[in-house]
This record gives C-alpha cells, sequence and structure tokens, in this order.
C-alpha cells in the first residue's frame, strides 16, 4: 500500500527569458532570426494565399526548433518530460477547467510553457484552472468566441479537451454530443487556421473501435463506434486528417479509456459522477451505501469485468510528449492488463480502512468482459513510459485528493 503523495509540482522560479530559452544554441538562433526578419519584413508584400502559407511555415518551423532543443536535451534519459522545457510554448487548452485539461494544465506550467485555458465551465470547475494559467471563458459552440480568443492569445499550439464524454447521455440526445464535440471542434480548427496555429493534440478515445475482438486494442483495428459519443470522437479525427492532407495541419490523436487519480492540487469531481473509482471510494467516505458490479460471470479470473485505467499525471505526460515532439497519427494509451471491478473494490478498502460493501447487480446489456489498450505504439514512438501503473498508487492519490475536498471543487 502507497502511503503519502509522492508527487509535487512546484512552480520553478523562472526569468522572463526569450521564446526559445536564454541561449539557444547558434544554428538556432540563425534561423529563428532569418525567420522573424521575414515574417516581418517580407510576409507583408506578399499575395494573400502566400501570406497564408509562409505564415505556416514560419509556425511550423517554430514549433520544430522547440522540439529539436528538447529531444536534444532530453534524449535517453528515461523520463524524457520531468525537468523544465527551456522557454517554453505558448498553449491553449480547451477544456482546461476539466479533470483532464486540468493536470495536463499544471504539468505544461511545470514545465515552463504558458497555458492560456479556454473553458465554458459547463462541466468544469473555475477552482481547477491553475493560478499561473490565463483563462478565458467561452464556449468552443460560439465561432466567434474562440475566433477571437485564438486571436488574443496566438498560440503555438493546442490541446483539445473540451467534450461531452457520457455514453448513456449519447445514446439520449446524440444531436448534443454532435453539436458539442464535432462542430465544435470544427469551430476550434478554423480558428487555428485563421491564424496559422500549426499543431493540435487531440484527446480522443478507445471507444472510436467499438467492441473489437482483439485485445488489447491496437491502433490498426478498424473503427466502428457503438454510440454517439465514439462516433462523434471519430468524426472530429477524420476532420483533423483532412485538414492535415489539404492545410498542413498537424495533428495528434491519443486514444484511452479511464483516467483515474489525482494530484495534490487537481483532481476528479464530475456531476454525475459515472467513473468506478470515484464512486468506490464516495462509499468510503459516507456519500453512497455501496458499490454495484454488473455482473460476476463474466470471462475473466474473477468473474468481473476488466477495464483499463491510467493515472492522471501518465496520461497527461503522455499529450505533452505529443505536444513537444513531431510526430503525427493515432496513439492509444494503456497500462497493461487492465483491472477487474473487484480488484478495485479490494484495494479500495485496504487503503481507505472502509469495508466498502458491495453488491453484484445484472449485466449491463453490450458491457464487454475486457477493454483493454495497447500502448506498445506510445512507448515506441511517443516515448512513454507510466511512472505510476500500480493500481494501488492510483487510488491511493485519488483518495488523498477526495479527503483533500470531500465536497470536490467550491460550486
Amino acid at each position: 500500500m502507497v502511503r503519502g503523495h509522492p508527487m509535487r509540482h512546484p512552480a520553478p522560479a523562472r526569468k522572463k527569458v526569450p521564446r526559445f530559452g536564454k541561449s539557444p544554441p547558434k544554428k538556432f538562433q540563425t534561423l529563428e532570426l532569418f525567420a522573424l526578419r521575414f515574417f516581418k519584413v517580407c510576409l507583408p508584400a506578399l499575395p494573400t494565399c502566400g501570406r497564408e502559407q509562409a505564415g505556416n511555415f514560419f509556425l511550423d518551423g517554430r514549433l520544430r526548433i522547440a522540439s529539436a532543443r528538447s529531444s536534444g536535451r532530453e534524449k535517453n534519459t528515461g523520463a524524457k518530460n520531468t525537468a523544465p522545457y527551456d522557454g517554453g510554448m505558448k498553449i491553449l487548452v480547451t477544456g482546461g477547467a476539466g479533470y483532464i485539461g486540468s493536470v495536463t494544465s499544471e504539468l505544461l506550467l511545470d514545465r515552463g510553457h504558458q497555458v492560456v485555458v479556454f473553458d465554458n465551465l459547463e462541466r468544469g470547475h473555475r477552482a481547477a484552472v491553475d493560478e499561473r494559467a490565463t483563462f478565458v471563458h467561452g464556449d468552443l459552440r460560439n465561432p466567434t468566441a474562440i475566433a477571437e480568443a485564438m486571436k488574443q492569445a496566438k498560440p503555438d499550439a493546442v490541446m483539445h479537451f473540451a467534450a461531452y464524454a457520457l455514453v448513456g447521455e449519447s445514446m439520449e440526445d446524440p444531436a448534443m454530443y454532435f453539436r458539442n464535440n464535432v462542430v465544435g471542434g470544427l469551430n476550434l480548427v478554423e480558428a487555428m487556421q485563421a491564424v496559422g496555429v500549426p499543431r493540435i493534440v487531440f484527446s480522443s478515445t478507445c471507444a472510436t473501435y467499438g467492441q473489437p475482438e482483439i485485445m488489447p486494442m491496437t491502433e490498426e483495428l478498424p473503427q466502428r463506434p457503438t454510440n454517439p459519443y465514439g462516433e462523434s470522437k471519430l468524426q472530429f479525427e477524420k476532420i483533423l486528417l483532412w485538414f492535415r492532407e489539404r492545410k498542413n495541419l498537424q495533428s495528434v490523436f491519443l486514444r484511452y479509456f479511464n483516467a483515474a487519480g489525482a494530484t495534490e492540487k487537481f483532481g476528479e469531481d464530475h456531476e454525475p459522477e459515472s467513473h468506478l473509482i470515484p464512486n468506490v471510494l464516495f462509499v468510503a467516505q459516507g456519500k453512497r451505501d455501496k458499490v454495484l458490479m454488473f455482473g460476476d460471470d463474466y470471462d475473466t479470473p474473477d468473474g468481473s469485468c476488466i477495464r483499463d485505467y491510467i493515472h492522471i499525471v501518465d496520461l497527461a505526460q503522455a499529450h505533452i510528449l505529443a505536444l513537444e515532439g513531431t510526430m503525427q497519427g493515432a496513439f492509444n494509451l494503456g497500462n497493461g492488463d487492465g483491472y477487474s471491478v473487484k480488484e478495485v473494490v479490494k484495494i479500495a478498502r485496504e487503503i481507505t480502512g472502509h469495508a466498502i460493501p458491495a453488491e453484484v447487480a445484472p449485466r449491463r446489456p453490450g458491457d464487454p468482459a475486457r477493454l483493454i489498450a495497447g500502448a506498445d505504439k506510445a512507448h515506441r514512438e511517443l516515448g512513454w513510459k507510466p511512472r505510476y501503473p500500480e493500481l494501488s498508487t492510483i487510488i491511493q492519490h485519488a483518495w488523498n485528493w477526495h479527503q483533500r475536498h470531500p465536497n470536490g471543487y467550491p460550486k
């Protein structure tokens, strides 16, 4: 059992420095100086179409300079992005007041990046926005709001977390999901194009695969979503692929299942809460009487469903690796063989010291026995290696946060 909380993310003491650090290598100084002079002197004289292409080339070059310097400094360290990133980039984070977005913003700031959070606070929390970030209250479904925010921020890249993400709700109101997740996403991409932002990291989902027969899931599997939530994420992936093909927009998709755990500052607070680990911990807190386990006769070692859980810090680190690199395409994120519902309850009992009554309920229609994502490609190409793969660590960190915030974030 893991005690305490090993993660601390103090804001590094930093002086104001040029965007790419105090003293970049001479080849980077020369390239950036040339690009800056071209951008300021020659670009206005170009025709509109040439101006757009040149501007995109310039911004893409800035991103590659930063990435090259990071790769050269961090090669073969085993933990690629734990040290501060010299003279970081400016990143616009949509959904940065939500669970995954808030933790990713925290780690981006710890790395030395600037963060602008764009969130409508419909399902996020103002208190979940890191105080070091700039907050913009806005809705992606309003094209004017995101266009203005993008124009003001002029970010180097975008991390896109903002989305509705409840499968059952999507089945009841598909239009709401397509309007928010697809149309809102298109508004975001058009706003990026208007100011020449060259790169986006999209937080997607393994729900785009539907219920594949092969486990663990690989990126080569056909994508056949079985609900509007998964379909809406897949549609936005396709939009990004076309913008890559026709507009040279760099994009990375990260597909995964269940984020869990917490940092000292930020944790999981949804309304309603549909995830297993926080609901188990609610019983230990006295907020609920028991845990319902839907089926105990599956073809698994203990009869209960097996699911993939990733520590929120490891998930955020994967997004940052995708941001700071130059790779494109889809990457699955998973955590080995997964954990069963009974394993989650057992370890939560040990950590909390609470009995946590559990009751077996009938199976839910369509629930597969196992849902596990294979992460070999992410390990190989992103250099992603989870720091907190153990279920006990994940639950301990979540429990620590819920004890400090028994009622979640201030409402």
